[in-house]
């Protein structure tokens, strides 16, 4: 295997309404907290926010296409949710490598999601399968 511990990689994404939208089209999450700006405004949050799960998909996109990269299967993640994330806020998802299984190709990530200001919006820790594959 390639890979060594504290090894790095990240991805980041605006997320937009299109996003939104494309998500409650996916899995059908119409809590209005999402999509009603009138009741999110009332809300704790003052305005509308993005599916906690929308934003840790970011996660899955930095290890499928950065770290390890092709090949990558999720067997687990565990998920802290700190911060909401708005619509309009670039989050940066970073996968840190933190053991690497000497029997298999498994691989302990550290995941953590940022925003724009620095902020960590989302916390948690991956089990990947690698498999390097040719593309």
């Amino acid at each position: 295997m390639k890979f060594k511990v504290g090894d790095t990689a990240s991805y980041s994404q605006t997320i937009g309404e299109a996003h939104i939208a494309q998500f409650i089209g996916a899995v059908g999450d119409t809590n209005p907290l999402h999509v009603d700006a009138e009741f999110a405004r009332k809300s704790r949050f003052g305005q509308r926010i993005a599916q906690g799960i929308l934003v840790a998909g970011l996660i899955s996109t930095a290890i499928g296409t950065r770290l390890p990269g092709v090949g990558a299967v999720y067997l687990g993640q565990s998920l802290r949710f700190l911060r909401p994330t708005f619509i309009g806020d670039t989050i940066t998802a970073t996968v840190t490598i933190k053991a690497i299984r000497e029997d298999k190709p498994i691989l302990t990530l550290e995941t953590v999601c940022t925003n724009q200001r620095g902020e960590q919006v989302i916390t948690g820790e991956a089990t990947v399968l690698y498999e390097e594959m040719i593309a």
